[in-house]
């Protein structure tokens, strides 16, 4: 580990906060080839008091891999790759505000993705993410063989998480994307980089299992989604203003807290391109 920067592990299942670096200049070799080990590993990388531009959050993020644009914002005034994850003060739905694994509709899921915090209620507003690959690992050995070979079919159009992006997609939505996008995924996936197996279904977007009724997948998804939410397999993440997090879509779930009625938060979103799961 390089001694450039310090590291604290939130849990000892998943999440790092990371100190001693500054993210608006641009990392050496071995700073980021460290980086990406510890983030493979640990699943999110947290770091603080960070003053990024957006293109200085792009530099960074492109450290990590190709930067795509998200499917239904049309991104910032003047950078399309940027997109605003922002709640009003008069609005009662957050976005995104629904454990999920991001744009597991598309054919390609997002990579991973990086968020900034550019303004936050004063207290609220909270993060959790899970260890999505020790929530497969620690399933009864009944339902690790009943899953998988089981693939999902995955949609956007599910009603829960719909309503929590039509604000955004009323004021800034992007007009020429689809309507919806529906892929099909196996339920376990096998990490491109790790090889590490992890349970691949998400309560925002997993409609069934392929070959299956919705009606029959549902309390099977159910007990996957329960067992997935355990506290031992989650970090807990208080968000501060110039707070920069990394985490890997691949192998975590996440769920932005709605406790904050009445404040606004606004944050910036930048996705990783991912490849078609396996």
């Amino acid at each position: 580990m390089p001694a450039n920067y310090g590291v604290e592990h939130v849990s000892p299942m998943i999440g790092s906060e990371i100190s001693g670096l500054d993210l608006s200049k641009s990392l050496d070799e071995d700073t980021v080839a460290s980086l990406r080990a510890l983030w493979l590993e640990r699943k999110v990388l947290f770091f603080r008091d960070q003053r990024l531009t957006p293109d200085q959050q792009l530099a960074f993020t492109r450290q990590f891999g190709e930067v795509e644009k998200y499917p239904f914002l049309k991104g910032i005034e003047g950078n399309p790759l940027v997109a605003p994850v922002l709640k009003l003060p008069e609005e009662t739905i957050n976005f995104g505000g629904v454990w999920h694994s991001d744009t597991t509709y598309l054919a390609e899921p997002a990579a991973g993705a990086t968020l900034y915090a550019l303004e936050l209620p004063p207290v609220g507003g909270d993060t959790i993410f899970c260890n999505m690959g020790a929530a497969f690992e620690n399933l009864p050995k009944e339902i690790r063989e009943m899953i998988a070979g089981l693939s999902a079919v995955n949609t956007s159009a599910k009603a829960t998480v719909s309503a929590t992006r039509k604000a955004r997609i009323d004021d800034s939505g992007d007009i020429s994307a689809p309507k919806e996008f529906t892929e099909i995924h196996p339920v376990v996936r096998t990490h491109p980089e790790t090889g590490e197996k992890t349970l691949y279904v998400n309560e925002a977007h997993t409609l069934r299992f392929d070959g299956w009724s919705q009606e029959d997948s549902e309390p099977v998804l159910h007990i996957l989604y329960e067992h997935a939410r355990k506290p031992e397999f989650q970090c807990r993440f208080r968000w501060t203003v110039g707070s920069v997090v990394l985490w890997d879509n691949r192998s975590t779930h996440h769920y932005p807290i709605n406790d904050y009625h009445g404040y606004r938060r606004l944050l910036h979103r930048i996705s990783l391109k991912g490849s078609r799961p396996a």
